[in-house]
């Protein structure tokens, strides 16, 4: 279940909740609890990728609107 809603620090940072979600989850995943094996290998393996796919569609998503503004000032 996402956290991001929850009380946090907050990030800053563009799409926060779900990197830090995703954090979590890579951390508490048995992959790398059990296998000792880094959160960055355990990713590429397919653990969290719910949240993986989640926070890819949200970095997509600020770019597009970036890529908007952008060619919106070229006119």
């Amino acid at each position: 279940m996402p956290k991001y809603y929850e009380d946090k620090e907050e990030d800053g940072r563009a799409c926060g909740g779900v990197r830090e979600d995703l954090r979590q989850c890579l951390l508490e995943s048995p992959c790398v609890l059990q296998e000792n094996k880094s959160p960055k290998q355990c990713l590429r393996e397919g653990h969290c990728r719910s949240l993986q796919m989640t926070f890819f569609a949200c970095k997509r998503s600020m770019v597009s609107v970036r890529s908007v503004f952008s060619s919106a000032s070229g006119l």
